[in-house]
């Protein structure tokens, strides 16, 4: 196996065809980024996060030395996607690399926790979206509803399937769109929220920014690794730009750089963000709206009728995300269709349009009927509080994977030269294991009710039945797939090829 050559353009009017069936050469390295970024839906993240890991105790103002820390595993575990991609550029991911460097049973449970991660999520997207566009005309009551957010929900749900099932270049458009709007309206906000700070016309428990705020060493183990768990998530999601490589023009190099970046440019972002309003509104001011911390901030910081732009910031970054999270679940569960591990029909692809069809709808379908069940069960949302936190378990457990993944599957590289074992050995490795050391503490810590917004079910708590116990529902569905599809099961596991690195 080789890298791929870059794609050729091809003749007007002939459209190339990949390996499975997507269009090869439809994305530049800007789409890339752009999906990359849009994908962790940085607006929604901090809005519906920030407010949380401040609530953390021993955390407070120390917020922005979380996000510090959160973001080194993610730049550790993007050196794992840049040179596994550079291996083997399939829209598989995870998947497909930890297959050939674990074996298919490995790689399939990563296949799942792709899956169920993305599912788990879109509950919360495309509940923001739905509240976020009744707040947007001042609908109060459909904002508050559970039967018009479920409604909503759906909505939003039915729209991004569409578009991603249209077309890969009209979902990139539709991204470049909303990720503009939403980086620079959170720009204006930070300008103008610490300029409010320093002009002394902030709120009454606003405070000047410290050095110690990006200090993580002030911080201690447990409020840290629970801020990280959160942190996570507000990172998760960078990897969709790697899962259209197929889709993209030099498919092997490309999408690895755009991944790498774009976990640079959100750490930017989030802790510019972050700092500013801690700056303008104080820890008490976040605390009390940890629900919404943006929408809270926005009345002040811009007043009326201005504060509708934070509305508009989230809106586009839930809406966004909401697309971006349904591409790379269709393509892992397209890969593993392909692979043979999993049904034939969930690799079917449109004959015009030249996207997963089966995969596409049936994600879109799945995540509306979750989205229904979780609001309709549980309106006051604690549940779905509690599932942001669970999403941390399959974030840790695939992104561990990846970085292990890496270095295992260079092992007979990594000694040619000192910068291949530092770059695709030893900081995926670690990044692997800085995984694995929070999904360990995180069971622990998350055992405890004092961590949970729900009831504990059964002796349980909501974020270990939800987070763990999806996990462990892939493992019968797995075993049955063994049954079915035996040659994909029979694979054995593979070694890099020489002087990729």
């Amino acid at each position: 196996m080789t890298p791929e050559a870059k794609a050729p353009v091809p003749a007007q009017g002939y459209v190339a065809i990949g390996d499975k069936g997507l269009k090869p050469g439809a994305l530049g390295y800007m789409s890339n980024l752009v999906i990359g970024i849009a994908s962790t839906a940085p607006a929604y993240s901090l809005a519906a996060t920030l407010g949380f890991i401040v609530l953390i105790d021993g955390v407070g103002v120390r917020a922005p030395a979380v996000l510090i820390v959160s973001f080194i595993p993610m730049l550790l575990v993007a050196l794992a996607y840049r040179y596994l991609n550079k291996a083997d550029p399939d829209a598989g991911t995870t998947f497909a690399w930890t297959t050939r460097a674990f074996g298919p049973w490995i790689g399939w449970i990563n296949g799942w926790a792709i899956f169920v991660a993305d599912v788990i999520v879109m509950a919360s997207l495309a509940v923001i979206a739905s509240q976020y566009t009744y707040l947007l005309f001042d609908w109060q009551h459909g904002a508050s509803s559970a039967t018009w957010l479920i409604l909503g929900s759906i909505v939003w749900i039915a729209l991004m399937t569409w578009i991603c099932y249209r077309g890969i270049e009209l979902s990139a458009n539709t991204q470049m769109f909303l990720l503009s709007a939403e980086i620079l309206i959170l720009f204006v906000f930070t300008v103008v929220a610490l300029a409010k700070v320093y002009s002394g016309n902030a709120l009454a428990g606003s405070l000047h920014v410290q050095a110690t705020w990006f200090n993580p060493f002030a911080l201690g183990l447990t409020p840290l690794v629970l801020g990280v768990l959160l942190g996570l998530f507000i990172y998760w999601g960078w990897d969709s730009g790697v899962a259209v490589n197929e889709e993209s023009r030099d498919s092997a190099e490309g999408p690895g750089k755009a991944a790498v970046l774009s976990t640079v440019l959100l750490v930017l972002i989030y802790v510019s963000v972050s700092t500013a309003a801690i700056a303008y509104g104080g820890t008490k001011f976040l605390g009390a709206n940890s629900g919404d911390v943006l929408n809270a901030l926005g009345k002040n910081v811009f007043g009326s009728p201005w504060d509708k732009l934070l509305i508009i910031a989230v809106l586009t970054s839930a809406s966004a995300s909401t697309q971006t999270t349904i591409l790379p679940t269709a393509r892992t569960t397209l890969s593993m269709a392909k692979w043979g591990a999993l049904p034939e029909i969930f690799g079917r692809v449109h004959p015009r349009y030249l996207t997963p069809t089966v995969s596409t709808i049936g994600m879109g379908v799945i995540s509306a009927l979750w989205t229904a069940l979780l609001l309709g069960f549980n309106s006051n949302q604690n549940v779905l509080n509690d599932s942001i936190t669970a999403l941390g378990f399959s974030i840790c457990f695939y992104y561990g994977f990846t970085g292990v993944a890496c270095g295992w599957y260079f092992r007979r590289e990594l000694f040619k030269s000192a910068r291949g074992f530092v770059l695709a050995g030893l900081l995926p490795v670690l990044g692997g294991a800085m995984m694995a050391f929070v999904f360990i503490k995180a069971c622990i810590e998350d055992s405890k009710q004092v961590n949970a917004y729900s009831h504990p079910f059964l002796g349980v708590q909501v974020p270990l039945l939800i987070g763990i116990g999806s996990l462990l529902l892939g493992v019968p569905f797995m075993v049955l797939c063994a049954v079915k599809f035996k040659p994909f099961f029979r694979r054995k596991t593979e070694v890099a090829p020489p002087g990729l690195i």
